[in-house]
């Protein structure tokens, strides 16, 4: 059997296990979650090693076309390129370690919110793979039902306005992409594989325009960009430790993947139109959300605003369409996962501790709990953008492709953009002093319990790919580097067909030209 189709659903495989085990039995379904998990992280270690990067490669490999309802042209077809498998390994990296994190936050309805997980992730794998747009839509919206369970039945005080808030804004987007899809279906070929769609696609430029708003209104939504952010604090509020990991892991890439994979490739001349307008956005983003940072109360609404600031940069990359700004998105989008998600745990571990999320009630714990604010430090200077940290390769590569690019005032949107890191390392640093140093403003902080074993192997996986993707990018990279090029080429060809200078950028004609670059040297 075909190794992606095995990592794909081997977790709903375990979910249905875990159907049969009684509802009494809470450790058995952790730990056959925690297996199931872990399982199939080892599997997909067998994508990432199995890759290969080179130029010669097929664009997509690990590649499945099997018939499902051939009558009306919908297959499985499945298959990873660089940037889909990318954020496959953080899916099952993250995975595990947020099981781990919940062993014991989860105290009633254990045997549901596990098999809710293991169906997420399945979900969550199928819309990186997926290779026929239904199926991409099935599993797209297939994510919906389990992190709305998750929310509205593990969530807060305000759970059930924060879960139908969540619903609302993704489901109402996702009909304008289904009504997209179909339109591609019976305008061109009777089709819904993406391979052909891509390579076939004629439509008017009038079309093109209103397809792309609706793919990309779709996934603007889920990244989400300013301004229709606004449920995002709420969910991540109200969301269980687990469900904001989760979302701030993996479900928020899948917003900037789908521009990555759909909107940009399969309607280049509309995304030219359109680039200006998603670039001011994404730096309106970073801004606003740097300063709704500064003046929350709340740590998780904190870090939730910070991810509106971090995925502006995502997305001021994908519309700068360098070489460099492009790949600087890719890897921002694993940094965010890793840094932000690690941000998560911390913020949920010290809930554990103190059944509160409000910073002031925080302040002095350095001496209380050394190695829980060592954690939260190294986490915090990833999150900034420290050079020798992951964040810092993302975000140098998003402002200097931005920057290079001959996108319109590309020069005035780096510099804005760049002070959005500024602003970043200072709500950072700020939240920092205030929860770890200064004087201890509440008695009970003086009893609180320093990071256990477990909350130790939960940690330690964050910290050492922050510390690794900062010091050695190239073997993440890599990968990445065949379908950027592809994607800066199909925009250069783009602009031919428009008959304009090309506002690709010289920079990024001379990168998509070098594919001889060892693989670990890429960009």
């Amino acid at each position: 059997m075909n190794l992606l189709t095995v990592v794909t659903f081997l977790p709903l495989a375990g979910a249905v296990l875990l159907a049969l085990i009684p509802r009494d039995e809470a450790g058995q379904h952790r730990a056959a979650t925690l297996v199931f998990t872990l399982l199939t992280f080892f599997l997909s270690l067998g994508l990432w090693f199995g890759f290969d990067a080179s130029p010669a490669a097929p664009e997509f490999q690990f590649e499945v076309r099997l018939p499902w309802m051939p009558s009306i042209g919908i297959g499985y077809h499945v298959g990873l390129d660089g940037v889909a498998l990318l954020l496959v390994m953080l899916t099952t990296v993250l995975m595990p370690v947020v099981i781990l994190s919940t062993w014991k936050a989860v105290g009633e309805r254990v045997k549901e919110f596990m098999v809710a997980l293991l169906v997420l992730e399945t979900a969550m794998i199928g819309t990186f793979a997926a290779l026929d747009l239904i199926l991409f839509y099935v599993f797209w919206e297939l994510m919906l039902i389990p992190m709305y369970l998750l929310i509205g039945i593990w969530g807060s005080q305000n759970r059930l306005y924060a879960t139908v808030k969540f619903f609302i804004y993704t489901f109402a987007a996702s009909v304008l992409m289904l009504l997209a899809i179909l339109f591609v279906y019976f305008h061109d070929g009777n089709t819904f594989d993406y391979l052909e769609a891509r390579s076939a696609l004629q439509v008017t430029a009038e079309q093109a325009r209103y397809l792309f708003l609706a793919f990309g209104l779709a996934f603007a939504v889920k990244v989400p960009m300013f301004p229709l952010h606004t449920w995002l604090p709420d969910a991540h509020t109200e969301a269980p430790t687990a469900g904001s990991v989760i979302l701030a892991g993996v479900l928020l890439k899948m917003g900037t993947f789908g521009f990555f994979r759909y909107a940009l490739p399969l309607f280049p001349e509309a995304a030219l139109t359109y680039r200006p307008l998603l670039a001011g956005l994404a730096t309106v983003g970073i801004i606003y959300g740097a300063l709704m940072s500064f003046v929350q109360t709340d740590m998780k609404r904190l870090v939730a605003y910070s991810s509106v600031s971090h995925l502006g940069f995502v997305m001021l990359g994908l519309a700068a369409l360098s070489a460099e700004s492009l790949t600087g998105s890719v890897y921002q989008m694993l940094n965010h996962g890793v840094s932000t998600g690690a941000l998560f745990l911390l913020v949920g571990m010290l809930y554990e501790r103190r059944h509160t999320r409000a910073i002031a009630e925080y302040g002095g714990l350095a001496r209380q709990v050394p190695w829980l604010a060592t954690a939260f430090l190294v986490v915090t200077l990833s999150s900034i953008g420290l050079p020798g940290t992951n964040g810092f390769v993302g975000e140098f590569l998003i402002l200097s492709g931005t920057f290079l690019s001959r996108l319109a005032s590309s020069t005035v949107l780096a510099t804005v953009a760049s002070i959005g890191v500024i602003l970043g390392a200072v709500y950072m640093l700020v939240l920092v002093e205030k929860v770890f140093f200064g004087a201890i403003k509440n008695e009970e902080n003086r009893h609180l319990p320093d990071l256990s074993v477990r909350e130790g192997f939960v940690l330690a996986p964050m910290i050492v790919l922050i510390v690794v993707m900062g010091l050695l990018p190239g073997p993440f990279l890599a990968p990445a580097k065949p379908a950027v090029d592809r994607l800066v080429q199909r925009f250069q060809q783009a602009e031919a067909r428009l008959g304009v200078p090309t506002s690709v950028g010289t920079v990024d004609a001379a990168v998509a030209a070098r594919p001889s670059l060892p693989p670990g040297r890429a960009f």
